[in-house]
């Protein structure tokens, strides 16, 4: 969200220099520099010991490739803390393990996405209404179900190319 007018009281923001930032919209009412913000989101690529990545669809996100788990993180919760809980609402699976693979600048929706590996013992899942289907797909069959270069595969190929203990 860029800013136009001041969100504490209202007047509309001009430009100052800041720094080595540059011109930054600033409210001088409030004397403050007024920084674009985007949501922080998690995106997950969940593993199973057997090599095999949780692949999901969800139509209201692509009707034709699959995706990872993801979801907005809460106020005051962790990125770690939402990966857990987002990997439990929406596949109904416990993360035994969890490590940090990168950030990902999503601008079209404003977004930071932190990429996560996350391990669980597979199992059947328990999917959240907003999934339509998830399936255990191999290492190795997994990037072509995903659209090429997305967020989603370029963290699942990171993680395909570390190939951690799980």
């Amino acid at each position: 969200m860029r800013f136009q007018y001041c969100p504490h009281c209202g007047q509309k923001a001009g430009m100052r220099q800041i720094g080595d930032e540059g011109m930054i919209p600033y409210c001088a009412q409030c004397e403050i520099p007024l920084w674009d913000l985007f949501t922080t989101s998690i995106i997950a690529a969940v593993v199973n010991e057997e090599e095999e990545v949780a692949l999901l669809r969800q139509n209201y996100v692509s009707t034709t490739n699959h995706v990872c788990v993801a979801g907005v993180m809460k106020t005051g919760e962790s990125a770690e803390e939402t990966v857990v809980r987002e990997i439990a609402e929406e596949l109904g699976l416990r993360v035994k393990s969890l490590k940090y693979i990168k950030s990902y600048p999503y601008e079209k929706k404003e977004m930071l996405m932190l990429g996560f590996q996350a391990v669980v013992d597979k199992q059947e899942f328990t999917l959240s209404g907003e999934v339509d289907t998830a399936e255990w797909v191999k290492f190795g069959d997994a990037l072509s179900l995903m659209r090429e270069g997305s967020i989603a595969w370029q963290l699942v190929r990171a993680v395909i190319g570390q190939k951690r203990d799980f």
